[in-house]
């Protein structure tokens, strides 16, 4: 499961993981889009923020349940704690992060950008990766992408789970 703030490359390095891995790929963001009908920036423009949330929530509460995924989540999936509840509870999570000036570059010339339309999108950009930081350096496993290929990251992902699989489940409590 990748998560991070947009323009951290959590779509491309899914792919490839996904295809390294032989698993099925899911971008959340896809998937909305395409149950709703409708581009991400029409559902925020058309129904709001809150009911694109419910619809994420209720995606996370059904991709969780599988196994065998590899999961491109959308940024804001960190802003419900449950989220990752259940995505840590189902496997392998990494935030992927990415120094502002970087994902201001990659996101420039972006148009399905819901949260950065209208006004100074460095403003804005700056303003939600300030008020999300807390909740991604929450995630134990974090991988800046600033300065690595797409390949780079998803190698040392998959050495990272690698690591995870070496070590075994944790002890549980009785």
């Amino acid at each position: 499961m990748l998560l991070g703030f947009m323009g951290t490359g959590k779509s491309v390095t899914a792919r490839l993981l996904a295809q390294r891995l032989g698993r099925e790929l899911v971008d959340m963001d896809d998937v909305i889009a395409q149950r709703a009908g409708k581009a991400i920036t029409a559902i925020f423009a058309q129904d709001g923020e809150p009911h694109f949330r419910r619809l994420e929530r209720a995606l996370v509460q059904e991709l969780s349940a599988r196994r065998r995924l590899v999961i491109a989540a959308g940024g804001g999936v960190v802003l419900d704690p449950d989220n990752l509840r259940d995505f840590q509870h189902s496997g392998l999570v990494v935030c992927l992060t990415a120094a502002p000036a970087v994902i201001l570059r990659r996101v420039a010339a972006a148009t399905h950008r819901p949260l950065l339309e209208g006004g100074d999108k460095e403003q804005k950009l700056l303003a939600l990766l300030a008020a999300r930081q807390p909740l991604y350096d929450s995630i134990p496993h974090r991988l800046d992408t600033s300065d690595l290929a797409p390949e780079a990251v998803a190698d040392r992902i998959l050495a990272l789970a690698a690591g995870e699989l070496d070590r075994g489940p944790e002890p549980t409590a009785r």
